[in-house]
């Protein structure tokens, strides 16, 4: 293990020194520009230095939480390292997400009401006053360019990159450094961890390229059989996910798509398409009209994607949603229905009244939790079942995670705070227990435990009887001596 450690702090440390060196050719190169008096080569060898210097960054941080990683993997530390990196990057994720939809939202509702008509310079294509925090705010939007390009001129970028990047990280954390219980699941396909990994990021990968070749044909400009093809292909790769993934690492892996996809709009077509608009503008050369179309395009097609991405990674906390039998079919109502209600939000804000869109977006929603209810458990539970035979269940197959005292090697304390130390703390869970053990049986965690459809019968009639506890059986459960790593 100290092997692995000193070969990733060397690897650390060559980018770190690769970093330094590189920032201090730019400082030289930037002086001698500046003794020039060479403006706009200044002006892109800051640029360079700046994206250099944030992707450098970017590498380290990745770096060296996996060195760590490797480092601590197998001791007592494991559970607790991974606990708090989780929380970290998942507090980093939604934070600079937020940033991002947010910054996708303002904008196009800009351009959905912007005054297109009244009393506009010819320059312009539209304009919109404003209100909020105290203040009147006056935005005016350019037909292409303005005469001369502002030095103070603001990129929105990298909120979408450091999404991304914090999304891929928190995939690694919770799934793939985990890959045995959260991503495979044997039940589904029994797949070595590793070629699992391999087979997730390189979906993400070829579903952006595939997104990216449709874009560029003339389907693009039918939104309708646009959007209807999409649907199509995406819903090909949640099906695909659901038969070699666990369902939940499978609606996981969905959302992670579309957000590649997203962040494949913004780096590749969204900011070279403004980059050349802005070279343009300064050099006085022509400008495509075109680009600058297309790139709204992307961007509007990242504001229809944004409600499915964020439906989707809430319902990968619900196992109503992946514990349906046909996971992918639940996932793309889910998909439809909230574009559907990003749709009825984008044309309200055009002034554009719809009857129907709301409606049949909130109907399908619907639809989803009716068709993903759980049938009533049949079976006749004629004797009566005594606690002790459930004790003796939960003794083996829960209780490595949920008690005070963990010896699972991923959790140094009991997911989401339940326990069942006790007989009277099973009690209290007998209706979460019912719904994730016997419903929907997703706990165990792609029952890594091997709980039987026997044992969790038992469990069911026990709860069906009123979950009655036998009046000797009070005593602490003692957890199971377990190596399984897996989260709720």
């Amino acid at each position: 293990m100290s092997l692995i450690f000193v070969i990733v702090l060397v690897v650390v440390l060559l980018l770190i020194a690769s970093l330094s060196g590189s920032i201090g050719d730019l400082y030289h190169s930037l002086r001698k520009q500046h003794e020039d008096g060479s403006a706009e080569k200044e002006e892109k060898a800051l640029d360079w230095a700046k994206t250099l210097s944030n992707t450098a960054r970017a590498f380290i941080i990745l770096l060296i939480p996996l060195a760590f990683y490797f480092v601590l993997k197998d001791t007592i530390y494991m559970g607790h390292y991974q606990e708090w990196l989780n929380m970290i990057v998942r507090w980093f994720h939604i934070t600079i997400g937020i940033a991002w939809i947010g910054a996708s939202f303002y904008f196009v509702f800009l351009e959905n009401s912007l005054n297109r008509t009244k009393g506009l310079r010819d320059e312009l294509a539209g304009n919109l006053w404003a209100v909020h925090g105290g203040g009147f705010y006056y935005v005016e939007k350019y037909k292409i360019a303005p005469k001369v390009i502002p030095r103070e001129l603001h990129w929105f970028k990298y909120e979408a990159y450091f999404t991304w990047i914090s999304g891929i990280t928190l995939l690694f954390i919770v799934y793939y450094f985990q890959a045995e219980s959260m991503l495979v699941d044997k039940t589904v396909l029994d797949i070595h961890p590793y070629l699992a990994i391999t087979i997730g990021l390189v979906s993400l990968f070829a579903g952006w390229v595939i997104y990216d070749l449709m874009s560029r044909t003339p389907l693009l400009k039918k939104p309708m059989w646009f959007g209807i093809v999409g649907f199509i292909i995406l819903m090909c790769f949640a099906y695909f996910y659901t038969c070699v993934f666990s369902a939940r690492a499978a609606y996981i892996h969905f959302g992670a798509l579309i957000g590649t996809m997203m962040v494949g709009n913004v780096f590749f077509v969204i900011i070279p398409a403004q980059k050349a608009m802005v070279k343009a503008a300064t050099e006085g050369g022509h400008l495509d009209p075109w680009l600058g179309k297309h790139a709204g395009l992307r961007s509007y097609h990242n504001n229809y994607f944004t409600l499915p991405v964020l439906f989707v990674m809430i319902s990968n906390h619900f196992p109503s949603t992946f514990g349906y039998e046909q996971p992918w079919f639940i996932l793309g109502l889910i998909t439809l229905g909230s574009a559907g209600v990003k749709h009825y939000l984008n044309l309200n804000e055009k002034g554009e009244k719809s009857v129907w869109v709301m409606p049949i977006s909130v109907a399908i929603l619907c639809g989803a939790a009716f068709i993903s209810a759980p049938e009533n458990p049949t079976g006749s539970c004629e004797d009566e079942v005594a606690f002790s035979a459930v004790y003796n269940i939960i003794n083996t197959r829960c209780t490595q995670c949920h008690s005070s005292s963990p010896t699972d090697l991923t959790y140094t304390s009991p997911p989401n705070g339940v326990k069942y130390d006790t007989a009277e703390e099973i009690k209290v869970m007998s209706e979460k227990i019912m719904q994730r053990v016997v419903i929907t049986k997703t706990m165990p965690q792609n029952n890594i435990t091997g709980m039987l459809p026997e044992e969790r019968e038992l469990i069911r009639c026990w709860i069906e009887q009123g979950s009655n506890i036998d009046a000797g059986v009070v005593a602490p459960v003692t957890p199971v001596t377990s190596s399984f790593k897996h989260e709720h």
